[in-house]
């Protein structure tokens, strides 16, 4: 009986090995193993992506507590902190200044062998750390910037160095597609997206048919948003605004918002352009301070005569505008948060134009609404499209707007709305400019890694290339 008993055992034991054999082949094998590397990567940006947003609010706090103690102050400490940030980003790391989303969608077209050393200026650790200080300082002192494309650019580093770190006999995984599948994992962590996050990676950073990257960008992005809601709790960026019952009529002042909020996206971003090439005619350090000071000194003044809303991020801004019964807001904000996001994205520190440009595509939609005499949900419906509206009128993609905006809020029935809104802007911002300000700035910086060795031997040891400040 025992005998029986252990042939049975035998012949069941080798028939499982022969189906685990057939299943376990080596083209299984290889994809578990290049997928470990995203999995990884994925925690560690979902992990560093939760740090940065509680010091990113701390910094806020703080500013905020400063300003209400002693607003005067600010005076001192807008310069004070825009020069240190500056400094830290023109010393120790050139390629962290600015959002950071160019410098992915830049690393990503070199992304060969021949071009390794220029990726590395722009993804890499020193980056990380660079970001990160230079952020959170000119946030200390008022600046009108984000953390999400900072996010972005990090979360980037992050995915190329675990790819770097993999042994030789390991399978080879493409460094675009690492590089691509970081930047969408890391928005995703930074506004608790994941949608937002896969069409982000397929609208803005590349043509690549999604088919040949679509496990790791899911993968990646679940895990980075997982690992982020973990410590931070399931949230909504904005919260759930209130939306009652919708009429056609509204989509009237849709294409108004949609229109202006699109134009003026486009032509901040051409502001942003015209100064970032005045300033490459500066040629002396005492230059470069001078323009920050000027710039903090302006901060510090719409602040300090207008009102706290026009300085940080926007956060506060938006919430006011969908969740009080302050729905209009001045008609002199929008001009402060674009003028504003203008000076502080020049400035040549670290920080994003995400959530400055929803700020102030928030204001419009705030203003609009006035103009309208909307009230109540009608208002948050033109709030709601100004936001998506500025934003793509700066990104040029109105469905990775729309899809973001609403998963902040969770108010679908707002889909339609909010994609009719991108497509007035876009059409709209294409009176200013053909392409965004990602893929103009985006061109600078090949320009400037491809001609950084014929330029070096011109510079003096005394100079500090700063570059263009953003």
């Amino acid at each position: 009986m025992k005998d029986f008993s252990r042939k049975i055992y035998t012949n069941i034991r080798l028939k499982l090995k022969g189906a685990f054999d057939a299943i376990s082949n080596e083209n299984i094998k290889s994809n578990i193993l290049q997928a470990v590397p995203f999995w990884i990567a994925s925690i560690i940006t979902g992990l560093i992506a939760v740090l940065y947003t509680k010091m990113f609010a701390l910094s806020e706090s703080i500013r905020g507590w400063i300003f209400h103690s002693h607003s005067w102050l600010f005076f001192i400490i807008t310069p004070v902190c825009f020069i240190i940030s500056w400094w830290v980003v023109a010393k120790f790391s050139p390629y962290a200044k600015g959002s950071g989303i160019p410098q992915v969608m830049a690393a990503i077209e070199l992304s060969t062998p021949r071009y390794n050393s220029k990726i590395k200026k722009m993804l890499s650790l020193p980056v990380i750390f660079v970001k990160i200080i230079s952020s959170l300082i000119m946030t200390l002192g008022g600046g009108i910037i984000g953390r999400e494309g900072p996010t972005i650019q990090i979360a980037g580093s992050i995915f190329r160095k675990v790819n770097e770190w993999l042994p030789a006999w390991y399978p080879k995984i493409s460094k675009r597609i690492m590089i691509m599948t970081g930047a969408a994992a890391g928005l995703a962590a930074a506004f608790n997206t994941p949608l937002g996050g896969i069409v982000f990676a397929i609208e803005e950073l590349t043509k690549t048919h999604l088919s040949y990257f679509k496990t790791a960008i899911f993968t990646a992005v679940i895990i980075a948003g997982l690992t982020a809601q973990g410590f931070l709790g399931s949230y909504l960026y904005l919260g759930y605004p209130q939306i009652n019952a919708l009429s056609w009529w509204i989509f009237s002042v849709v294409i108004v918002v949609g229109a202006v909020a699109g134009f003026l996206g486009a032509y901040s971003s051409r502001v942003v352009l015209l100064i970032q090439k005045w300033k490459s005619t500066f040629k002396f350090q005492y230059q470069h301070i001078l323009y920050l000071v000027f710039c903090a000194l302006l901060i510090a003044s719409f602040a300090f005569f207008f009102s706290a809303d026009s300085i940080g991020s926007g956060k506060d801004l938006m919430v006011k505008a969908l969740f009080t019964s302050e729905k209009y807001t001045a008609w002199y904000m929008p001009v402060l948060r674009i003028t504003g996001t203008i000076f502080s994205f020049t400035a040549g520190g670290a920080g994003g134009i995400f959530a400055p440009a929803l700020s102030a595509g928030a204001s419009i939609g705030s203003l609009v609404s006035g103009w309208f005499n909307l009230n109540g949900s009608d208002a948050n419906i033109i709030i709601l499209c100004g936001m998506v509206s500025f934003l793509t009128g700066v990104t040029r993609s109105p469905f990775t707007c729309a899809i973001l905006v609403l998963e902040m809020t969770d108010r679908n029935n707002l889909i339609f709305h909010l994609m009719f809104a991108g497509l007035v802007a876009s059409i709209a911002s294409l009176l200013v400019d053909k392409h965004s300000l990602y893929h103009h700035l985006k061109d600078q910086y090949q320009h400037e890694l491809m001609h950084e060795d014929d330029e070096k031997p011109q510079q003096t040891a005394g100079d500090i290339k700063a570059g263009s400040g953003t």
